[in-house]
């Protein structure tokens, strides 16, 4: 069945980086889009940036644009995002999303968690000083 599993986040200070991984089992990594999205404490699940199957195309929230990348294994079947220039706000929760089956736009569409089928458990970042 299809497992997603987070891992690398922790605390951080305004400033540093860190850098999250899924690992993604049960399907063919490859042929599918994924995403990452967040949920801070009492705030709803916010789209972050997703990626293609191929990565070749890749789309981002404005308010991490130039600090976050995607990115992808796919040999490893594993998702990336590093992110930089960390700050307060980026404190959440961070999941990865697995796009559904034959869903493979390339526009503004990345953002609607609909086409999504599968998500992780998630993994804690905090920025605080």
């Amino acid at each position: 069945q299809v497992q997603l599993v987070e891992s690398g986040g922790g605390l951080a200070q305004p400033g540093e980086s860190l850098r999250l991984s899924c690992a993604a089992s049960g399907f063919t990594f490859s042929n599918f889009t994924m995403s990452w999205a967040r949920q801070a404490p009492g705030k709803p699940l916010e789209w972050v940036t997703g990626i293609v199957g191929d990565g070749t195309y890749t789309r981002y929230l404005d308010s991490v644009k130039g600090r976050f990348t995607i990115a992808r294994d796919n040999a490893r079947n594993t998702l990336f995002l590093q992110m930089n220039s960390l700050k307060p706000e980026d404190t959440a929760r961070y999941l990865c999303f697995k796009g559904r089956r034959g869903y493979r736009a390339r526009n503004s569409s990345l953002e609607n968690l609909n086409n999504y089928d599968y998500w992780g458990q998630g993994t804690r970042v905090t920025v605080s000083s």
